[in-house]
């Protein structure tokens, strides 16, 4: 079957003031060819000049259609509900207005939904993260190409993907179930129309095609609904948002039902509270918030999720307010979940939270060595070098005897890791082990041109452990006093090459990489621009 007797798409894009960037997104609409038989563009009554700029556009390109609605809804679900209604085409699928489609995804999508006759077809997404164009996998490694799911229930964990804009629908399919999103001024509408989705039990098939590109703009000075946390009221939305949807595959399957909540314990959970931040009132009605959300949840469901939530869920239900040492919780949060020192035993001797709080860590001393959510220090060796120390973890780590350490070098922007030369680790007088581990900053920017990463360089840092008795593990680093200094370091390569370390928003040391004057030039200027748009925001 060639492009011009594929069936059809609507595509249905919601704009609301985006005049600056709507253009793109519907062009890229436009671009994917006759497959798309229509871009329904859904101007939410926006008081910039969105709704010139999609008219001008209608003029001269016949294939889009534009819905002005004459009062804002206060959300994204009525718009897309609006798209819905008026859509010709055989399937529809929904883009938003500082979004893309990359080149070939709605061709894709319907090659693979007509090929195995699926209701819903799901596609690879990534957040981009601008201006530096990190990609970001979504949900990487839970659709497999070529999968055809033939009931949600089969594949619980598929209420993970929450997204409505990585998928194809078929028209007939939305309105015979009546599938729409909530109206009016509700956060995180994806979340109830992907499970009232699921609850329908369509047939799920997957491509392993890129099909949409999510833009992440922290720095904007209007930043999307799903980034606007300065205040507790995000939270509420999305605890909110998880309720009704929990509800709605509960009353399906009990084994989505389940999913769904495991899902919070171990995702949305853990995202919240490493972003916890150190303003006492935030934290505070958050904590209250939460733990009355968490009062909800059966046992069972706890029971089910993954140790470190499950830790997180019983020091937060034992807690009425923040304890001292909740940015200790915020780095157990963490991807990998790290336990910071210092370790307390209960009274049979089993690990506890603290002496303070004496929250048994169920599981823990059972845990695989490559699963323990082990701490590992890092301080300056030099400028070319970091000293590691590893902490040993109720003796789990003793037992395994840590040999080597090794540098890892992982690209943001995805690709290839670097890892460096394992060093052997010495016993440390405190405890644990320690080694310093050389790199080599020149070499780690020549592999990230070749990758093509070429001003500026962005590398996650963690460390590979192998232990005598043959197990392994690989965790991040914790920086610590003096080792987040940016330096210039003289290049035969580049001539200067500019270093940055810094700590991530969960607390893992990361490195910036800016070879040649043209790279140094490029950092300098995006942090200008960040510390810019960060006073615009105030």
């Amino acid at each position: 079957m060639n492009s011009s007797n594929l069936p059809t798409v609507s595509v249905v894009v919601i704009a609301y003031n985006d005049a600056g960037l709507v253009g793109e997104a519907v062009s890229s609409a436009l671009a994917q060819g006759p497959v798309v038989a229509e871009v329904i563009a859904v101007d939410d009554a926006s008081s910039d000049s969105t709704g010139r700029v999609l008219d001008e556009l209608a003029a001269a390109h016949p294939r889009l259609k534009v819905v002005h609605r004459a009062d804002n809804s206060g959300g994204c679900g009525t718009p897309r509900n609006d798209g819905i209604a008026v859509a010709t085409s055989p399937y529809v699928l929904f883009l938003d207005s500082d979004d893309v489609l990359p080149p070939g995804a709605a061709e894709a999508l319907v090659r693979t939904a007509v090929l195995h006759g699926a209701p819903v077809t799901v596609g690879a997404a990534v957040r981009r993260e601008l201006p530096q164009h990190h990609d970001v996998p979504w949900m990487p490694g839970l659709h497999t190409p070529g999968e055809v799911v033939e009931r949600p229930a089969d594949r619980p964990e598929l209420v993970r993907d929450t997204l409505c804009v990585n998928k194809l629908y078929e028209r007939d399919f939305l309105e015979k179930h009546q599938l729409r999103f909530p109206d009016g001024r509700f956060t995180y509408e994806d979340f109830v129309f992907t499970a009232r989705v699921l609850a329908a039990a369509p047939r799920i098939a997957v491509t392993g095609e890129l099909v949409y590109v999510w833009h992440v703009r922290r720095d904007a000075a209007r930043v999307s609904i799903s980034l606007d946390r300065k205040d507790v009221g995000n939270w509420r939305s999305r605890i909110e948002a998880h309720r009704t949807a929990s509800g709605i595959l509960a009353d399906a399957s009990p084994d989505l039902g389940r999913a769904c909540q495991v899902k919070f314990l171990e995702y949305d959970l853990p995202m919240y509270l490493r972003e916890l931040g150190k303003d006492p009132q935030y934290q505070r009605a958050w904590w209250t918030l939460t733990r009355a959300y968490l009062d909800t949840f059966d046992e069972a469901d706890v029971a089910s999720a993954a140790p470190h939530a499950r830790w997180i869920v019983r020091v937060l239900r034992a807690a009425e307010t923040p304890p001292a040492d909740v940015e200790r919780l915020t780095r157990l949060a963490a991807d990998p979940p790290r336990l910071l020192p210092p370790y307390a035993s209960g009274p049979d001797g089993g690990p506890v939270w603290s002496a303070e709080l004496p929250v048994e860590l169920d599981g823990l001393l059972a845990l695989p060595t490559g699963d323990l959510p082990v701490t590992m220090d890092a301080e300056p060796a030099g400028r070319t070098a970091v000293r590691i120390r590893l902490h040993d973890l109720y003796g789990r780590l003793a037992a395994a005897a840590p040999q080597s350490a090794q540098l890892h070098f992982l690209p943001r922007a995805g690709g290839a890791p670097v890892l460096a030369k394992p060093v052997p680790l010495a016993p440390d007088p405190d405890g644990g082990w320690s080694a310093v581990l050389p790199f080599r900053p020149g070499d780690l920017a020549a592999t990230g041109r070749a990758q093509g990463l070429r001003r500026l360089q962005t590398w996650n840092v963690a460390v590979g452990v192998r232990c005598a008795d043959g197990s392994s593990l690989l965790t991040s680093l914790r920086p610590r006093a003096g080792l987040l200094r940016r330096r210039a370091l003289p290049s035969g390569r580049y001539g200067v090459l500019l270093t940055q370390p810094f700590r991530t928003g969960s607390g893992s040391l990361a490195l910036r990489l800016a070879p040649g004057a043209a790279g140094a030039m490029y950092l300098v200027r995006n942090r200008l621009h960040r510390a810019r748009a960060a006073r615009e925001s105030v």
